[in-house]
């Protein structure tokens, strides 16, 4: 139904920027994460360092349940980041169901996003180690 009132239907999905380092950018805010890990006395920024220091920390998050899916999206990100920044020719792409997905200069795809909702639920896998196993491709 069109509501000429209500203005043009949006999309389900908003549209990203089209060139990677604004893409990069906005997926790297991570706002949640940055501010868990500044309580926690780590500070995140963008090197694989970072993720082995987040990692360490003590997981207050897990017993809040409203938080965790969001702070587990956001440590997806932040590995995410952390690729893109450190490994040449690594993009983000966003998939078809909406999911911001990692290309490696190889071509393979990573779904970081629900490597980092596992990490915040259960600390495994270690998102240091997940990004050393990105890495080595």
């Amino acid at each position: 139904m069109n509501l000429p009132f209500l203005g043009p239907r949006h999309k389900k999905h908003p549209a990203l920027p089209a060139d990677p380092e604004s893409v990069a950018a906005l997926l790297s805010e991570c706002d949640l994460l940055r501010a868990q890990a500044a309580r926690g006395g780590v500070r995140l920024d963008d090197t694989p360092a970072s993720l082995e220091a987040l990692d360490q920390m003590v997981p207050r998050w897990r017993d809040d349940a409203e938080t965790l899916p969001w702070l587990g999206h956001d440590a997806g990100l932040y590995l995410g980041t952390v690729v893109v920044r450190t490994l040449p020719g690594a993009v983000w792409r966003i998939s078809a169901g909406g999911e911001p997905v990692l290309r490696l200069a190889s071509g393979r795809e990573v779904e970081v996003v629900d490597a980092g909702r596992q990490w915040a639920a259960t600390g495994v896998p270690e998102l240091s180690q997940l990004y050393a196993e990105i890495a080595e491709v």
